[in-house]
């Protein structure tokens, strides 16, 4: 298991931040019974969101501790890490 750095912890909590701050204005949009199309155009934007911060750590994850594990002859870690990319779909 890698333990990541305190920059690549900085800028995946900075991300996921955003993400949450998107969530916060689709409830404030909820609250002020904005415009429907408004609110799914804001939906669409933090999905969007959440599956490139995913995929960020899907790359990760693949680059460092799928390869590890292969390198250290478990190829288990391939069938995981299919399922994680199912998951992410």
């Amino acid at each position: 298991m890698k333990k990541r750095n305190t920059a690549e912890l900085r800028g995946l909590k900075n991300r996921l931040n955003r993400i949450i701050g998107q969530l916060n204005g689709i409830s404030r949009m909820l609250d002020e019974n904005r415009y429907c199309g408004d609110v799914l155009t804001q939906v669409a934007a933090a999905q969007k969101a959440l599956q490139a911060f995913g995929n960020l750590v899907l790359k990760d994850h693949m680059e460092t501790c799928v390869v590890e594990e292969i390198r250290k002859g478990n190829l288990s870690v391939v069938d995981e890490a299919i399922e994680l990319i199912e998951k992410l779909k």
